[in-house]
């Protein structure tokens, strides 16, 4: 992903701020729950910058409030519509595409593991046809099978329990207010 994948699709869902989008993330996506608020802010900058994310509102506490321009929910369609490659280096692109994007309420998460399972297959495919003593062809094989194997027990997990998540209104600690420095004055 792009966190800037995973950002747009939770803002799909209702403005936030970079805690809360952060926290959104992790909680959607365990993989991702390290996860660096510094990371999210940046990449909120260059949505806004390249016209995908806006801001125009605060939290009562003064943090901007980032919301999907046309352009970002044109995005979030798009990422949702082409998997990730099938390929080992993209495991947490893969990963993302599937927790992620089917978290998000209206998605077709069936259609969006009918096409990992594709590419996936193909992926499996390709290794079956090389020579057995071609290791790489090996691992790819293997990753291939360990992705399918997780897409179809995804698939039972998501068909006994809706996996679409509403965006959580629980407000994310912050830690000390600006100004505070954990001091008593006498």
């Amino acid at each position: 992903m792009a966190v800037r994948d995973g950002i747009l699709a939770i803002l799909s869902l209702g403005s936030g701020y970079g805690l809360a989008l952060r926290d959104e993330i992790a909680a959607r996506a365990p993989h991702r729950s390290d996860l660096n608020v510094g990371q999210v802010y940046s990449t909120l900058e260059r949505l806004r910058r390249d016209g995908l994310v806006a801001t125009g509102t605060t939290t009562d506490d003064n943090l901007p409030l980032y919301s999907l321009t046309p352009a970002g929910k044109e995005a979030v369609a798009a990422w949702l519509e082409r998997p990730s490659d099938a390929d080992p280096r993209a495991w947490t692109d893969f990963l993302d595409q599937v927790l992620l994007g089917s978290s998000i309420p209206g998605t077709d998460w069936s259609a969006l593991l009918d096409r990992h399972l594709s590419n996936w297959q193909a992926a499996r495919a390709e290794a079956d046809a090389a020579p057995a003593s071609d290791r790489i062809a090996s691992a790819r094989r293997h990753w291939a099978s360990a992705a399918l194997a997780w897409l179809d027990d995804t698939r039972a997990v998501f068909t006994e329990t809706d996996p679409a998540l509403p965006l959580r209104s629980i407000r994310p600690s912050r830690g000390r207010r600006p100004g505070q420095t954990g001091l008593s004055t006498p």
